[in-house]
Parts: C-alpha cells; sequence; structure tokens
C-alpha cells in the first residue's frame, strides 16, 4: 500500500512538473524557423535567394521567438543573451585582465543586417549568424524536455515580459533594422494569453477571467494601431501593460532562487512606475536589515560636512545641490585648487544608486567604491580614510550618532562609507507629474507632454538607450547591468570637433582598456534633466534645445566626423521643431526632486 502510494505520488509530482504543452509546442516552432533561417541565409550567400526572402525569414523566427521568450530568457537569461537575442553590440570578454573583443551573434543581429539598405554586403555574416543561432538555440532546444519546472513559478516570468514588451519592445529597441516592433508585441502577448488559458489552475477564477479580458483587449490594441510612429504608447502602458503587472503580482507564485534572494528588480511591486520597482539595495554593499533612519540621518550630516575634505573647504554638496537636483550647474565640477576644474560635469545623484556602475566612465562598482574616489582624488577630497576618521573621532557630535547607530567603537571606515551609501540610495525620484499621470494616479498630462513621451519612446528612439522606467541606461528587464554609449560629442556645439575626453577608455580597469570603448560614457538618467544643465559629460551643451538638436542629426557622426564604434545611429531622426519642443515638455515633466 505504501509503494503505491509513493507511486501515485511521484507520478502526480512528475505530471505537475512537466513542461507545459504551449512552452514545448512555441519552443519546436521557433526550433523549425530557425532551420528554414539557417537555409535561406545560406541561400541569399549563394546568390540563390532574394533579400526579401531572406527579411521575411528574419521576421517570420523574430515572431516564432517572440512566442516563447518569456520563458527562455527568465530560465536561460544570460545564455539567451550571448547567442539568441542580444544587443547588436560589440561586447568584451574579459580573460585574466586582457580584453577580447566578441562580435554581436543572434535575432537583433540578424534583423539589423537583413534590414539594411544593402544587405548583400553582409552576405557572409548574415549567413554565419544565422548558422550560430542555428547551434546555439539547437543544443537549448535539446536540454527542454528534459528540463521538468512548475508552471506557477513563470508568473514572475509573465511580469517580466509585460517590462520586456514595454521598454524593449515596442520602444523599438529589439528590432533596430526593421522596426517590427508592433507585430511582435501582439505575439508576445497573445503568447501570453494561450499560457494563462492552458493553465487556468494557477490562478483563482476571477484572476484568469481578468487575465484573459485584459491581454485580449491588448493584442486587439495593438492590432489595430500598427503604425511604428504613432502608436501611442503611453495610452498602451496606463490601460494594458501597468493593469496586467498588477494583477499579476496579486497572484501567489514560488520565486526562484535569483529573485526571492536579491535581485535588482523588485518582485513586490505593483506599478513599473512605483518607487518600490527596483531595488536599491542591490546595488550597494549596505544590506536593507543594516539601514534605518537614524543611519540615512547620519550620512546626510556627513555629506554637507566640508570636515570629510582635507581643507575642509568642501563637501559632497559643493558639487551635488539639491536645489539643482544634487547637481552644481557647472560645465565642470570644481575643485580643491583656486581656480582649476576637475574632468568632468557633476551628474545627478537623484536615483544614482540605480546602477551597477559609476562615474562616466563606469570606473566604480560601488557606492561605496564612489565615494572612496573622490576622498583619494587630489583634486577633490584629498585626503584618507584615517584622516577622515581622526578629525571625526575628534568632534563629540559625530561620536555620539555613530556611537547611537553602531554603539561603542563605531567610527571606522566600513560604518562611514555606510553611512554615505544610506543617505545617498535615499535620493530617489519616482513621484513627477508624469510618474503620477502613467500610474492612473492623475488624469492630469498635457496633450504636448503626452505626445512628447511617445515620441521619447518612439520615432526618436531615446528610450533606446534611456530605458523606462529609470529612463537611463539600467537595462530592463533585470536593470542589473549599466550601458555606456558612444555619441560623438563636441567640444561645444556648432564646432565640428569632437571632444578629445577618451571615457571608458581611460578608465584604469585594465580588462577594458578596448578600443571599442573609446569615447565611451555612461547613459546618466534624464529624469530632473531640466534642472540639471548644462549638459553631456563635458558640459559644453546649455540647453535642451542643444541636445536635441545634437541628437536629431545623428551625433558626431551624422555631422560628418569619423568617430569609432559610435552606437548612436547616425541617421538623422527627421524630429519637427514641434516634436522637439514636445519631447522636451516631456522631459520637464520628469521634474521630482524628491522634496
Amino acid at each position: 500500500m505504501v509503494g503505491v502510494l509513493l507511486f501515485s505520488f511521484q507520478s502526480e509530482k512528475e505530471e505537475y512538473y512537466q513542461q507545459p504543452d504551449f512552452i514545448l509546442t512555441a519552443a519546436k516552432e521557433f526550433y523549425e524557423e530557425v532551420e528554414e533561417l539557417q537555409k535561406i541565409a545560406r541561400g541569399f550567400q549563394l546568390g540563390s535567394v532574394e533579400k526579401d526572402s531572406l527579411r521575411t525569414a528574419v521576421l517570420n523566427t523574430r515572431l516564432a521567438y517572440k512566442k516563447v521568450e518569456f520563458y527562455l530568457d527568465y530560465e536561460f537569461h544570460e545564455y539567451v543573451n550571448s547567442h539568441i537575442n542580444g544587443a547588436p553590440l560589440l561586447q568584451i570578454e574579459r580573460t585574466g585582465t586582457s580584453p577580447n573583443i566578441v562580435p554581436p551573434e543572434g535575432l537583433q543581429v540578424l534583423d539589423e543586417l537583413a534590414f539594411a539598405e544593402n544587405p548583400e554586403e553582409e552576405k557572409t555574416k548574415l549567413s554565419s549568424i544565422a548558422t550560430k543561432l542555428r547551434n546555439s538555440y539547437g543544443l537549448l532546444f535539446e536540454s527542454l524536455p528534459n528540463k521538468p519546472i512548475d508552471p506557477k513559478t513563470l508568473i514572475p516570468a509573465l511580469r517580466l515580459q509585460l517590462i520586456r514588451v514595454f521598454s524593449l519592445g515596442v520602444s523599438g529597441f529589439d528590432t533596430p533594422g526593421s522596426l517590427n516592433a508592433l507585430p511582435e508585441a501582439e505575439v508576445s502577448l497573445a503568447s501570453m494569453l494561450q499560457f494563462i488559458k492552458e493553465n487556468k489552475r494557477l490562478f483563482r477564477k476571477k484572476e484568469a477571467a481578468f487575465l484573459q479580458e485584459k491581454l485580449a483587449e491588448a493584442v486587439q490594441y495593438v492590432q489595430q494601431h500598427q503604425d511604428f510612429n504613432t502608436f501611442d504608447r503611453l495610452s498602451f502602458f496606463r490601460n494594458y501593460i501597468d493593469p496586467l503587472y498588477k494583477k499579476l503580482g496579486v497572484v501567489k507564485a514560488e520565486l526562484p532562487e535569483f529573485l526571492s534572494y536579491n535581485s535588482a528588480w523588485n518582485p513586490e511591486s505593483k506599478s513599473i512606475f512605483s518607487e518600490d520597482f527596483l531595488n536599491p539595495y542591490f546595488f550597494t554593499e549596505l544590506k536593507k536589515e543594516e539601514d534605518s533612519k537614524l543611519l540615512k540621518d547620519l550620512g546626510e550630516s556627513l555629506f554637507y560636512d566640508p570636515i570629510l575634505s582635507n581643507n575642509e573647504r568642501m563637501s559632497c554638496a559643493s558639487c551635488h545641490q539639491p536645489e539643482l537636483a544634487f547637481t552644481d550647474g557647472q560645465p565642470q565640477s570644481m575643485s580643491n585648487v583656486q581656480g582649476k576644474t576637475v574632468l568632468r560635469n557633476s551628474p545627478s545623484l537623484l536615483n544614482a544608486v540605480y546602477a551597477d556602475r559609476y562615474f562616466y566612465d563606469l570606473r566604480a562598482y560601488t557606492l561605496e567604491q564612489q565615494a572612496e574616489h573622490v576622498i583619494f582624488n587630489q583634486d577633490e577630497f584629498n585626503t584618507a580614510y584615517s584622516s577622515i576618521l581622526t578629525k571625526l573621532r575628534e568632534e563629540k557630535e559625530y561620536a555620539d550618532k555613530f556611537e547611537k547607530v553602531f554603539g561603542k567603537a563605531a567610527i571606522n571606515r566600513g560604518n562611514l562609507t555606510k553611512a554615505l551609501a544610506s543617505y545617498v540610495l535615499s535620493l530617489t525620484s519616482f513621484n513627477s507629474e508624469f510618474d503620477q499621470y502613467i500610474r492612473n494616479e492623475s488624469n492630469t498630462l498635457s496633450d504636448e507632454t503626452k505626445k512628447g513621451f511617445n515620441l521619447f519612446m518612439g520615432k526618436a528612439a531615446c528610450a533606446t538607450c534611456h530605458f523606462a522606467p529609470t529612463f537611463s541606461g539600467l537595462v530592463p528587464p533585470y536593470y542589473s547591468d549599466t550601458e555606456s554609449e558612444i555619441l560623438g560629442v563636441l567640444e561645444r556645439p556648432g564646432l565640428l570637433q569632437l571632444d578629445q575626453d577618451p571615457g571608458r577608455l581611460a578608465n584604469k580597469i585594465e580588462n577594458e582598456e578596448a578600443w571599442i570603448y573609446e569615447k565611451s560614457f555612461k547613459t546618466t538618467t534624464v529624469r530632473n534633466v531640466a534642472l540639471t544643465a548644462p549638459y553631456f559629460h563635458n558640459g559644453a551643451y546649455q540647453t535642451l534645445e542643444e541636445v536635441m538638436d545634437f541628437y536629431n542629426d545623428g551625433g558626431g557622426a551624422g555631422k560628418g566626423l569619423k568617430v569609432t564604434n559610435q552606437t548612436l545611429s547616425e541617421d538623422p531622426l527627421g524630429l519637427t521643431e514641434v516634436e522637439k519642443h514636445a519631447i522636451i515638455s516631456f522631459l520637464k515633466a520628469l521634474n521630482d526632486t524628491g522634496e
């Protein structure tokens, strides 16, 4: 009897954890399209297939991928990002202290090459990448039947897919050549609907009904609005994406270890634009259980106190002033030496914690390291921890404050950096006029601002580098990597001369000393950007109008200059003056100093 029960339990468990039929079917369909694409790309290389057939094959393969993307990218993110659907950018592979440049591969690269003006010029590369895709996905596909999974654990995957559809899909990031973003969004949403229909037991009756109805409406909405430039992304988000995200968030689900332990994305968040959407403690050495209001207040005192600098005339607030969204309004920030500045413009500290790398050249890996660079820099604080700690111990007020937070013998290097990190990570900004509108907390937003957001997310391609909702280079949907970009910034507007700052190439990280990072700079947030002039790392652009003109012209390369590996498209955006002003109106609606 015991044996029968054990056998029965094991059979039920195996049946329960079998791959959902929909996933295996969609994965097989994608495999078949990949095989067909390989054959067509080979034929194109040999001259027996026309480019229209190649482009159709690329589109069909991408659509098949979108049906199963929510599962594949969730379960095999690093592999998928490297081999199946990563950005078409050169990357480095670190081998010891030497960087090896790795060419991109996968669907986005194929999309860009196939829909180039003359794909015949890259026919050998197209065939090679299609073959690599066939081999890479073939290995993954063969393993799927042997990877049992509880369908309930895929509910977070559905939420992440909603983030992906909105931030990477309808923005055009995922389809750099074809701009076939809306048909792909339609297929992706339809596949989620099919998965929910086949797995109703995962949801309460009302939940299942709401999700099916809302997804069906979303699919219909995209079907009826297929023009990329006029698609209303704001209404799409408010009416479909965020309500679905919110409803899936109340469904009980078992989280995988990488989400339940410590992730940048917060699975408990109710909105993609809520203040708690991201977990700040993912990005800092400070743990959530170590943080407190007392620690934040201590950090705030230190932030505004010039005692931290060697000459005691300079504080963190010297370059990060609250009334200027924690910038200083100068082209390059002040130095401790009279009449001298530091190398670059001061970026905002609002939402600064949401990055896996810091400074324009990405030379620091944590907030704590960022503070360390300032402390040791001869042009800034020009001091050392030992000197700072000695001065703090001599101040009774600080001795009392540290003891109150940490206990006796509390003034040490670790506690100092924890206090500063606590204050900086408290400087959040997610409650602007725009945030309140997009979260459906307000119905007040001008038509010009709405138009500006839709342009930002669509035709103007701003959101392909400034990703929602941080509007920075923090990459969705996991938000654990920060991008840097090569724009070809000029020494000043109107002068056809590239700024000479080498950027990331000179960040003194040996395994990043590669030509692909020459003049590459961190993509900072555009939240509160109306308060943070002047702009870019060199502070050479005084107005948002000048910045818009620069992007509209295609950066440095678009102006005819030779820019090594410019990652910004050199093609003009074709924005009218009315459209540029609408985007600026949207940017101004992001003002929120957190006070």
